[in-house]
């Protein structure tokens, strides 16, 4: 580890915590009605969509008509992406005139950005048409985002309220969400970004030509190259603040429109983890008692810092092999060092290990380096993150429930080892909950392993495997975790792009997603409808490094007894073989 990665990570680190504080006091504001007074313009706009969709804002609904909500507007949101890339060869503000998704291509990608995932089976500036890209996957980057604020706002009242039947509206959360907190964040980021070069147009790719004459395969002589343009800025802007992380190019955030200077770049990093980081700091606004927020933020942090040092360590030592071959790849004056194998040497070691981490921790897919070039401890640790059940940081909203879901779990246990009955923020814990944690911890372990399971053992899930042994596994292994877990990035050398694994990662997608929502949505309903319990002497303090180290321990010894076989198979035996040879 250099001075100057340190210096990367504290820019980094700092200036996430610095942006983090206030947004999360101003996100409480907004969801509990009371929104300042600097935000007053957005107001009439809020007003207005009220309207024009028929929304009584004062009419609140049980957690069943919540959940009836967001499962309609989820099918409604599918149909929409799915019709539009069908359709899209006969849509406007197509000017390359690109045809209409393959069927099970338009399935996948459907599913993928209604649930938050960005899984990506395409290349986006050869598939996928202007209007494609603004009206079907841009929205879906703000509606899918917000629907998962909306229920972790749920859960909070669920804490805050006592022998409450109704838990809030969900148009009305899903309103607030984008009004006055991600249109206009996405709207400064956007700006920012165009000031450093990331392109935002309707004109058609630009032919321009080549500073050095090439050839083509056919040994013709090449003088010119197409570039892809587009309006990228703005969906850049809201795949990175909403944890989406879908390119709006193939090789998402390394192609140099999408991402092209170190400030960039660093603003696009503390946006992927900035409203979820944020809203820890909403949490314990709402729920009366910030030290909670303050506890929640450090066990996310406990395990994020460490997985970070890792990846850069492991990244900058580089492979054994070049030593053997006596290649110089130590850091210095003259070069970066370590491996560089699939990294931009415009971000270096550091940026692309920062981002790998983050991006993965934030359930967020985009990726400014090849995940699958890493050493095979430095692809470990992303895998790992995501395997975790995105409850480190995690997807705005969706990771913040999944660690509230994991602390139920955590003081149940502690409630165990005393005798007491188990109690969080002043409400007791029983089965009902317990029975629903228990599905939405372990249905999308059961997914990923099973998927995995059924792509290894069958001819179809074999087929498009394009490495042998433990990385063509881990390839697999992956992208089972990446959908399940509602992620999107990839390891490179698998064909995702066919009826098989459209169609199985696709389902993985659905349940990450809707089986750990729907039982959140029931935890909330239960907690809502019981009475507030006083604290007393024998409760026990959850914003201690105590209950800290409880809920850090609960976190990584389900992911670790859940997948541990599996990454032995994959990335760990990998690493042996890299070692001993």
């Amino acid at each position: 580890m250099t001075n100057n990665g340190l210096l990367q990570i504290g820019l980094f680190l700092g200036g996430l915590l610095a942006c983090a504080k206030p947004l999360g006091w101003y996100m409480a504001r907004v969801y509990e009605g009371q929104t300042p007074r600097f935000a007053g313009w957005l107001t009439p706009v809020e007003k207005l969509l009220y309207r024009l969709c028929g929304v009584d804002s004062a009419q609140e609904m049980t957690w069943r008509q919540y959940s009836y909500g967001i499962l309609c507007f989820s099918v409604v949101s599918f149909l929409a992406v799915y019709g539009i890339q069908r359709g899209q060869g006969l849509l406007p503000l197509n000017p390359q005139g690109l045809s209409a998704v393959s069927p099970d291509s338009s399935f996948n990608t459907a599913v993928s950005f209604v649930t938050n995932t960005n899984w990506q089976g395409y290349g986006g500036e050869t598939t996928m048409s202007y209007l494609t890209q603004m009206v079907a996957l841009t929205v879906q980057n703000f509606v899918s985002a917000a629907v998962g604020m909306a229920v972790l706002v749920v859960m909070i009242r669920g804490f805050t309220r006592a022998n409450a039947g109704l838990i809030g509206n969900f148009w009305v959360d899903l309103v607030r969400g984008v009004v006055y907190i991600l249109l206009p964040l996405s709207l400064a980021l956007a700006v920012v970004l165009v000031s450093q070069g990331v392109v935002q147009t309707f004109g058609s790719y630009r032919e321009v030509p080549l500073l050095e004459l090439t050839v083509d395969a056919s040994g013709q002589p090449v003088t010119t190259q197409k570039i892809a343009v587009g309006p990228a800025a703005s969906q850049v802007a809201i795949k990175q603040l909403g944890t989406n992380g879908g390119g709006f190019f193939n090789v998402n955030s390394a192609h140099p429109l999408e991402n092209p200077t170190p400030l960039s770049n660093w603003l696009e990093l503390i946006s992927i983890l900035l409203i979820p980081v944020s809203l820890c700091f909403t949490f314990g606004e709402m729920v009366g008692d910030r030290r909670q927020g303050w506890a929640i933020m450090a066990a996310m942090g406990v395990i994020f810092v460490p997985l970070l040092l890792i990846v850069v360590v492991t990244e900058q030592q580089g492979l054994p092999g070049l030593s053997a071959l006596h290649i110089d790849h130590v850091a210095g004056d003259r070069q970066s060092g370590g491996n560089m194998e699939g990294k931009e040497t415009r971000f270096g070691i550091v940026n692309s290990a920062m981002w790998a981490v983050t991006t993965t921790a934030a359930s967020n897919g985009s990726v400014n380096s090849m995940h699958d070039s890493f050493t095979p401890l430095g692809g470990l640790v992303p895998m790992w993150l995501m395997q975790l059940g995105e409850v480190v940081f995690g997807g705005v909203g969706s990771g913040l429930y999944g660690m509230l879901v994991f602390a139920l779990v955590a003081v149940f246990i502690a409630g165990l080892m005393v005798g007491r009955t188990p109690e969080y923020l002043g409400k007791k814990i029983g089965a009902f909950e317990m029975k629903m944690a228990a599905l939405a911890i372990l249905l999308p372990c059961a997914t990923v392993l099973v998927g995995t399971a059924v792509a290894v053992l069958t001819t179809a899930g074999r087929a498009t495997i394009f490495n042998s042994g433990p990385h063509g596994f881990s390839e697999v292994l992956y992208a089972f975790s990446s959908a399940g877990n509602n992620n999107g990035s990839a390891f490179a050398g698998l064909g995702a792009n066919n009826p098989f694994y459209n169609g199985m990662l696709g389902l993985a997608m659905l349940v990450g997603r809707f089986w750990v929502m729907l039982p959140v949505l029931a935890i909330a309903g239960s907690l809502a409808a019981k009475k507030k319990i006083p604290v007393g002497a024998g409760t026990l303090p959850t914003h201690t490094p105590l209950f800290v180290g409880l809920l850090v321990a609960v976190v990584i010894v389900v992911g670790a007894l859940s997948f541990f076989p599996a990454l032995a198979l994959g990335p760990i035996v990998e690493h042996l073989q890299m070692t001993t040879n």
